[in-house]
């Protein structure tokens, strides 16, 4: 079988209510994955892209969150119905899904606007 040509990271953590920080487990990021593995499927990409589960991502206030390798293009605030136009864009023809995509300065930094001060 050959190498896959992307990965697509989906987080699916889950945090108390009451938790300091929010997770795209309770944004719905389970329905987000189905909803890609299906959109994979019906593409016809099956053998080419692999839809994981991902604990945390450290992007929590960015939620639903996920990261497409080998290209490291992360997506934020993502739902199911953005699925179809992230598979028929970004994996099938290389475009990045721009509106969805997470500025560089929000990544690994505390100094995103996202994040509570």
């Amino acid at each position: 079988m050959p190498v896959f040509e992307h990965h697509v990271f989906v987080c699916l953590n889950e945090r108390d209510d009451s938790a300091s920080r929010p997770s795209c487990g309770n944004k719905h990021s389970k329905r987000l994955r189905g909803a890609l593995k299906d959109a994979v499927k019906a593409a016809g990409l099956k053998h080419r892209v692999r839809v994981n589960e991902a604990g945390c991502l450290d992007q929590c206030e960015h939620g639903p969150v996920l990261v497409v390798y080998p290209e490291a293009v992360w997506y934020g605030f993502a739902d199911p119905d953005d699925a179809e136009e992230i598979v028929q864009e970004h994996l099938l023809h290389g475009r990045p899904v721009e509106r969805l995509r997470l500025p560089d300065a929000c990544i690994n930094t505390d100094h995103c606007p996202h994040r509570k001060k």
